[in-house]
Parts: structure tokens; C-alpha cells; sequence
């Protein structure tokens, strides 16, 4: 069940918006997946750049179908919508938007940050995040891109089935996470063709 929120930790969709540089921010206290949104709002026409965000997610997703814990007030659960003109970095987005996460995070987690293919983002020995890319194609076309992002922020509650949480440190806001996780996605997506031989540098180093 999809329930509106008017603020987020504080913070309007409009204040979000401006700060973040993007045309639309879309705010939930509770969705069953951000990404679900996220496509039903680039099918009724919103540009690149809007980003759903929500509180909490009930039915949030991972590769092959796999759950995502998100529990209110723990981590960032959003999804962005893109519309790329060039397409060759399609392949690689997932690494490439792991690889800048993990940059722009560092200063605000208790280890380094480690990134394990193709789409998974760690600290220490627990999962901090996962990243999840979905395109929709017309003709031959591809119309836009969904990007999902879930990152925790503090440690859930109730951890997952055979996966230990990692979390940033102690003290840190969701907003200092959004402020710079947002323009580091946008980033990345805008890239196009392979990774090249700097981006390969900076993964395999982080590569667990």
C-alpha cells in the first residue's frame, strides 16, 4: 500500500529537489518498491532526474527477485528515473554506480568500503547496500531506466535470512547520505561506454 508523506526527516520534496538539482522528488512513508513507482511515473511522462524516495518499503527488491529489508528510519530507499540518449554504458552501470557510491560514502562509514560484482556494496564483513538497474525498451528503443539504490544507514532491526547488515557510523543522517548518494547516481548513469582503465583501477581495489 502506497501512503504519501509530506516531508522527509524534516525535509519537503521541494526543499529535497532544489538541493539535490533534480526536477521531481516523490516522497512515500511506505511503498511496496520505490522502483514500482519509479516506473509508473516515467510511463506517464516524468523526466530524468525524479526520484522516489520513501520511509519504508514492504516489498523491496534485489537481483532475481530476491526481498530488500527496508525498515522505516533506517537506511535511504530510493529510485531514480533516467533516460540516457547514449546507451553504451548500460552493462557496466550497476559497477559503475557501486564504484560511486563507495567513493562518495567512505567519509561516512566505520571501514572502508568494498564492492563485490555485480551489484553489491559492503563494509566490513556486512552488506551496506545493493544497487538495481532496470530499463524499459520500445522498437528497439530504450525509453528510460529505473536505478534502485538501498543503503543502510543504521543496521536493521531484523536482519535477512544468511546476510549480515553493515550500516554507516553512529550519528550519521539520512539527508548527509542523500546529499551526496543523489548526484553521485545522476553521475554515474550519465556515463557512457565501458569502464575505462581508471574506473577498472579504482574497482579492482575495492573488489571483495
Amino acid at each position: 500500500m502506497e501512503i504519501p508523506a509530506g516531508s522527509y526527516d524534516g525535509a519537503t520534496a521541494a526543499l529535497l529537489a532544489a538541493g539535490w538539482g533534480v526536477p521531481a522528488v516523490t516522497l512515500f512513508e511506505t511503498v511496496p518498491s520505490t522502483m514500482d513507482v519509479a516506473h509508473a511515473l516515467a510511463e506517464t511522462g516524468a523526466p530524468a532526474g525524479t526520484v522516489v524516495l520513501a520511509d519504508a518499503q514492504e516489498a523491496g527488491r534485489g537481483r532475481h527477485g530476491r526481498t530488500w529489508t527496508s525498515e522505516p528510519g533506517r537506511g535511504v530507499w530510493l529510485s531514480v528515473v533516467e533516460r540516457p540518449d547514449d546507451t553504451s554504458g548500460t552493462d557496466v552501470l550497476s559497477l559503475r554506480i557501486g564504484l560511486a557510491i563507495a567513493e562518495v560514502l567512505e567519509e561516512l562509514a566505520p571501514a572502508p568500503i568494498r564492492l563485490k560484482w555485480p551489484n553489491d556494496v559492503f563494509v566490513a564483513d556486512g552488506k551496506l547496500g545493493g544497487i538495481l538497474s532496470e530499463g524499459r525498451w520500445r522498437s528497439g528503443r530504450l525509453e528510460w531506466l529505473v536505478i534502485g539504490v538501498g543503503v543502510n544507514v543504521h543496521a536493521p532491526a531484523t536482519a535477512s535470512a544468511g546476510v549480515r547488515a553493515g550500516a554507516l557510523r553512529p550519528g550519521v543522517t539520512r539527508l548527509a547520505v542523500l546529499e551526496r548518494l543523489v548526484p553521485a547516481i545522476r553521475a554515474a548513469a550519465a556515463a557512457a561506454g565501458p569502464l575505462d582503465a581508471g574506473e577498472l583501477a579504482r574497482f579492482h581495489a575495492r573488489d571483495l
